[in-house]
C-alpha cells in the first residue's frame, strides 16, 4: 500500500539515522539509546505505510527482532559485540523485511571484516594494537544502506514514474 511521500520520507529517515549511527560509533564509539529507540519506535509507521498486517506480517517483523536481540545479547554478554551495536541490530530488524534481513547480517560482516583490516593495519602502523576498537556501527549502516539502496529505492524510482 506504500503512501508515497510518508513512505519514502520514513525511508530517508531511516538512512539518515543509520548514516548518524555510523559517525557517533565512529567518532565515541558509541551509540546513542535515543537514537536506537528512534529507530525502533518509528517502525510502525513503516509497517502503516507499507499497508502489512498485524498476522502475520508484523509478528514475523517482531519474531525477527526479538530472536536477533536475543542471538546479539548473548554476544554482548561474552563481550563480542557492544551494546549500541545489539540495540541497533534489533531496531534495523523492525524495519527490514525477513528475506532481506540475512542479507543485512551478510553485508555487514563483509564490511565488518574490510573495516578491521583496515582499521587493525592502522592501528599497528602507529604501533597502538592494544588501542583496536572496531566500530561496528559503521558496518551495521553500511549493510542498512546496502537493504535500502538494493530493495527499497528501486521501489521508489518504479513508482515515481507511475505518478508521472
Amino acid at each position: 500500500m506504500q503512501s508515497g511521500f510518508f513512505h519514502y520520507f520514513l525511508l530517508a529517515a531511516l538512512a539518515g539515522a543509520l548514516l548518524l549511527a555510523a559517525f557517533t560509533d565512529l567518532r565515541r564509539r558509541q551509540i546513542d539509546n535515543w537514537l536506537n529507540a528512534a529507530i525502533a519506535l518509528s517502525a510502525p509507521l513503516f509497517w502503516w505505510s507499507c499497508g502489512l498486517s498485524l498476522w502475520p506480517d508484523i509478528a514475523l517483523q517482531l519474531g525477527i527482532a526479538f530472536a536477533a536481540f536475543a542471538i546479539l545479547a548473548a554476544l554482548f554478554a561474552v563481550g563480542a559485540m557492544g551494546g549500541g551495536d545489539v540495540k541497533l541490530l534489533a531496531a534495523l530488524a523492525l524495519w527490514i523485511k525477513p528475506e532481506w534481513f540475512l542479507q543485512l547480517l551478510l553485508v555487514m560482516a563483509l564490511a565488518g571484516g574490510v573495516l578491521t583490516l583496515v582499521l587493525g593495519a592502522w592501528h599497528v602502523m602507529r604501533r597502538q594494537r592494544h588501542k583496536l576498537a572496531i566500530p561496528y556501527g559503521v558496518a551495521i549502516a553500511i549493510g542498512g544502506l546496502w537493504v535500502l539502496g538494493f530493495h527499497y529505492l528501486p521501489n521508489a524510482a518504479q513508482s515515481l514514474q507511475l505518478a508521472g
